[in-house]
């Protein structure tokens, strides 16, 4: 169905059908997540969604599958579409470009059934997909929900730490998701679009000093037609260093965003900045 190479090394992509293949995408819930069996979709629900009109696409190389991403039908402002709950790649596939191609072939799949839209959530301190959402796929977000699964899982990812999501929504056939997809010369590892942090107009509402997030008076930059969010390099290694560090950037962009989106500002850019010892990562929001 979908195929690309890297390093002579061929992939593909292909729609679930059988048993076999619903079993390996269990077990790379489990992997991806460290989810118990309590949480993980199951085989039946993965095939009842798939037959009531949803998606479940499968990576593989050669015979061995390497991530997997499922959506089902949904109905947004007044529409039919596709909500990704899941997308997930073998911790030893990463940098494959397995998720990127996961989502542009489940994309074609969803034209193909008429919907016009695919969301999903995804937690905005993770810059590895903040990057593959924003600057690969070229999705916006209008919505921030605290705690979307609850304040906790099974899965170590959400242990103290909370389950807060940014709500994207990928508008399958604008001219922002086209451009976003076709320029497949991005690397594959985190790299965005560079920009100048001393001369971008926009205020920070969130930056960080050292390790630690600092908040703006809120007054005076969301007045205006954009801001900018900061969040860390790597919040994994930092909040598994510092649990309470962890959850001071929770606490801080939570409140940005939810500032930011209730005076009507919209989540459309995901920035980088060159700065010494490590980058510096920025959402950009604008009216």
């Amino acid at each position: 169905m979908f195929e690309w190479t890297i390093d002579d090394r061929r992939f593909h992509i292909r729609e679930a059908s059988t048993e076999s293949d619903y079993h390996a995408i269990e077990d790379i819930q489990k992997e991806a997540w460290g989810f118990s069996d309590l949480d993980v979709v199951p085989m039946a629900t993965l095939v009842a969604t798939v037959h009531a009109g949803g998606i479940a696409l499968c990576a593989f190389e050669g015979e061995s599958m390497i991530g997997f991403a499922h959506g089902f039908p949904a109905f947004e402002e007044g529409r039919p579409s596709i909500h990704s709950h899941m997308l997930a790649v073998r911790k030893d596939r990463r940098n494959l470009q397995a998720g990127f191609y996961l989502k542009v072939a489940q994309r074609e799949v969803a034209l193909g059934k008429g919907a016009e839209t695919i969301s999903w959530t995804f937690d905005p301190l993770q810059s590895l997909n903040a990057h593959l959402n924003f600057n690969k796929l070229g999705v916006i977000s209008r919505r921030y929900i605290v705690n979307f699964y609850g304040e906790a899982s099974s899965s170590p990812l959400h242990q103290g730490f909370g389950t807060d999501r940014l709500w994207v929504s990928w508008l399958l056939e604008s001219d922002r998701v086209k451009s976003h997809i076709t320029a497949r010369e991005l690397p594959l590892t985190l790299e965005g679009r560079e920009f100048d942090l001393e001369s971008q107009a926009a205020p920070l509402l969130v930056r960080r000093v050292g390790d630690e997030p600092r908040l703006s008076d809120f007054n005076s930059p969301l007045s205006g037609n954009s801001c900018l969010i900061e969040i860390p390099h790597d919040i994994n290694i930092l909040k598994d260093r510092s649990p309470a560090l962890g959850r001071a950037w929770r606490e801080a962009t939570r409140v940005a965003f939810l500032a930011a989106l209730e005076k009507g500002f919209l989540v459309e850019d995901f920035l980088r900045h060159d700065r010494i010892p490590t980058p510096g990562w920025f959402y950009l929001l604008t009216r």
